[in-house]
């Protein structure tokens, strides 16, 4: 089974009413990596997320936990001195932001085939893994 890295842009439109067409996507693609046990995030993004809920998209405390033990139901890739180390090392050599490179590095860490990204370069690989835009 294919093992896909969700990226915090997905998170975040799945939450996100302001796009309809984008929430109904983000939503199926988190539901479907729950159900198939296929789907992988890390600690940055659950983070990214939940700060972005709250401070732009106006979530309520009690929202943005229940939906944090929700995405904890994905395999949870934890921030360690070693990825960290791989996100320097990813930013060099693909000329992408260290937020970018550490998704590359959890997602190369977990053996993913996919990150699913709007903010990476769609059929792009990095690292052996392809980037695919959800939302295209």
């Amino acid at each position: 089974m294919a093992r896909n890295f969700i990226d915090t842009n997905v998170v975040v439109y799945a939450n996100d009413s302001r796009d309809i067409a984008k929430q109904r996507r983000a939503v199926d693609l988190i539901a479907t990596a729950i159900r198939e046990g296929s789907g992988v995030l890390s600690t940055q993004v659950l983070q990214e997320y939940a700060n972005v809920a709250v401070s732009k998209l106006g979530q309520r405390q009690d929202v943005v936990l229940r939906q944090l033990r929700l995405l904890e139901r994905l395999q949870v890739v934890q921030q360690t001195p070693e990825l960290i180390r791989r996100a320097v090392e990813l930013r060099g050599v693909y000329g992408i932001s260290f937020w970018d490179a550490s998704v590359v590095a959890a997602a190369e860490a977990e053996k993913c085939d996919r990150i699913f990204s709007e903010d990476l370069n769609t059929g792009q690989f990095y690292a052996g893994i392809v980037v695919v835009n959800p939302f295209q």
